[in-house]
């Protein structure tokens, strides 16, 4: 990792697909299973997280990030927190400000201040919505929408709060099953018309709904468990994702994405994948 990071540019993200410029990452140095989230970490709890591994796949994608041109920034990991890899849920940005969210799990809880001391050792504009649980995995912006998941991690009542700090944005609630633990494993928009979708999780008519903004693109059982709808856009139609998830991928290079394979099997023991561990700060 270059210890010579470009300065961090203003916020500016208005898209979960336009070029990203500049992205903020954790080290998984201190990545453990302490607390079970979901059934993917159920199933790894006992084996737990070879932290060597992660960090060579970490570094991996940091590398493959940097060589088409985006740029990196870290927080600095500490032992305290286990889950500190998953930047997105600690904070996310939506036009030119970084809303910092109100973690839901005791686990994560502390990693917030860790954020914001690094937003405003940086000059970044940020905002903090305090009281409220909500968490980045949730939140997803396309232009002048911001889809919302509601789950056990982001309640309503942090929703309407949101809502009130962006006037020019409409905030558009998503129920979904909470077993699937944050809209970004179950749904993730790619293009301005294009998203990938695991329709179980979903109520019907939010389906029908998103149909008329997207092609829905489905993924399946089995890869929805390896985390492949936690893709990770950064612009001009290329995605991030993992090379077991074959059937995602082929579907992705039929609608003409470049997909950039990247193993990343041993940080999703814990529940999480290429969306999960990247805080975008400026896309565009």
């Amino acid at each position: 990792m270059s210890t010579h990071a470009k300065p961090v540019p203003a916020a500016d993200c208005r898209s979960e697909y336009d070029t990203l410029r500049h992205v903020l990452l954790c080290p998984p140095r201190f990545m453990e299973i302490r607390d079970v989230i979901n059934d993917v970490q159920k199933r790894y709890k006992d084996e737990n997280i070879d932290v060597t591994e992660a960090l060579r796949q970490h570094t991996a994608f940091v590398d493959a990030l940097a060589a088409e041109g985006v740029d990196t920034a870290f927080l600095e990991a500490s032992e305290k927190y286990p889950e500190q890899v998953f930047t997105r849920d600690i904070g996310f940005t939506i036009g030119d400000t970084v809303f910092i969210s109100e973690m839901a799990a005791n686990v994560r809880q502390g990693e917030e201040q860790v954020l914001q001391n690094w937003l405003a050792e940086k000059g970044v504009r940020f905002k903090h919505l305090p009281g409220h649980r909500i968490e980045g995995g949730d939140v997803m912006v396309d232009q002048d929408t911001v889809f919302i998941g509601i789950s056990s991690r982001t309640s309503e009542e942090a929703i309407e709060e949101l809502q009130r700090h962006m006037p020019d944005f409409r905030v558009v609630p998503i129920h979904l099953n909470e077993k699937y633990l944050h809209l970004d494993c179950v749904f993730n928009i790619l293009s301005p018309t294009e998203a990938l979708i695991y329709p179980e999780a979903l109520e019907q008519a939010t389906i029908e709904m998103l149909s008329e903004r997207y092609m829905l693109i489905p993924v399946e059982k089995d890869e929805q468990f390896k985390l492949g709808t936690n893709v990770l856009s950064i612009g001009e139609r290329r995605v991030f994702s993992q090379p077991q998830n074959t059937k995602v991928n082929k579907q992705l290079r039929e609608h003409g994405f470049r997909v950039i394979e990247t193993d990343f099997s041993e940080i999703i023991k814990s529940g999480g994948a290429f969306r999960c561990c990247t805080m975008p700060v400026a896309r565009g």
